[in-house]
């Protein structure tokens, strides 16, 4: 019986011997399908099933974030784009038309000013616990895919409900306060993992921050090491205690200069390693941090885009990484619009023809 997708999942990032790679679909910008049933992909298809691919995860968890969150407000409206006071306390400005970052007006969460609205929002409470989770537990024992537990975020939550700016000077003038904010997200995520991993044990803790662009991370890696690695650590040290030894961490942007400090705090696979304008190499850190660090993506999603002669010479250029463990490949984020359908099929095929 071939293995399946959670099972070389395992067994790559393990650093165990595989002779093939799993196959996994993240998914498509609205846009792109749009352009995908334009060029056959059916109506109301599952994406998933159409592809013949895997999710990328099946996640189990309570709620682990505000809670209750914000009542959402609409402030204005127009043909183009709502402005709404959103569920985390931000006034952002909408489009109805097109995919983008919204335009971040307002924020509730001002430093000191707004902490305690949020500090009180971040409380273990039995009522996170939802009333289905039995249900998600077994239907994730009963995929065929990583099965993940949510860890929260520990600065790019702080980043969202404060703006970039905001937090930028922030970090510089109340170091004590971040730390404060961080340790209280993680004690929580600490609280809602002792709710979730007596009952299973998932392949992976999965976090999200976001919290790095094109030239580097969004708050000084020395700050970060300061007072968001502390936050991972209680959490690792959690997810340790109850078998799981991966933990991934999903920010976009150049990581690189963060990843000793993810390292340090626990968290050792990254996802999903941007490939970008600065032209990320997952080989270069996998060399530098060896099998002490798991990849999962590093797919450059823009030579896909491209053709059959580019999506040939991509997947060539991973193939040692393949080769060597500790890599599962994926798309470095959702396949973008100027991908045609047929090249997107003939990328999944070459990655489940490959053999080792």
């Amino acid at each position: 019986m071939e293995p399946t997708a959670r099972e070389l999942f395992d067994r790559i990032l393990h650093y165990e011997p595989v002779d093939r790679m799993p196959v996994f679909h993240w998914g498509g910008w609205p846009e792109t399908i749009e352009r995908w049933r334009a060029e056959g992909f059916p109506e109301g298809a599952d994406e998933h099933a159409f592809f013949n691919a895997s999710r990328i995860s099946c996640g189990v968890g309570i709620e682990d974030g505000l809670f209750p969150p914000f009542e959402e407000e609409v402030i204005e409206e127009t043909d183009d784009a709502k402005v709404i006071r959103q569920t985390d306390g931000v006034v952002a400005k909408h489009w109805k038309n097109k995919s983008c970052i919204p335009h971040y007006i307002d924020f509730t969460l001002k430093g000191e000013e707004g902490w305690d609205e949020y500090k009180r929002r971040l409380q273990p409470d039995p009522a996170r616990i939802r009333a289905d989770l039995d249900e998600q537990i077994e239907k994730a024992l009963a995929s065929d895919v990583p099965i993940s537990v949510g860890t929260g975020s520990m600065i790019g939550w702080i980043r969202d409900w404060m703006g970039v700016e905001n937090l930028a000077l922030f970090a510089y003038d109340d170091r004590e306060l971040l730390a404060e904010m961080v340790m209280t997200i993680a004690d929580l995520q600490v609280w809602s993992l002792e709710q979730v991993l007596p009952k299973i044990t998932p392949d992976c803790g999965w976090g999200w921050e976001d919290i790095c662009f094109r030239t580097g991370p969004l708050i000084s890696p020395d700050i970060f090491a300061e007072v968001v690695v502390p936050g991972y650590r209680k959490i690792a040290d959690t997810l340790l205690k109850y078998g799981v030894d991966l933990y991934i961490v999903d920010s976009d942007g150049m990581i690189d200069h963060l990843i000793p400090h993810w390292l340090d705090g626990g968290v050792n696979v990254m996802f999903p390693v941007e490939i970008g304008a600065w032209q990320a190499d997952p080989a270069a850190m996998l060399k530098r941090y060896g099998k002490a660090l798991r990849i999962y993506g590093g797919i450059n999603k823009i030579e896909i885009a491209k053709g059959r002669a580019a999506i040939d010479a991509e997947i060539e250029r991973r193939l040692p990484l393949m080769r060597a463990g500790g890599y599962v490949p994926l798309p470095d984020h959702l396949v973008v619009p100027g991908t045609a359908l047929d090249d997107y099929r003939y990328y999944l095929d070459r990655i489940r023809a490959l053999r080792f």
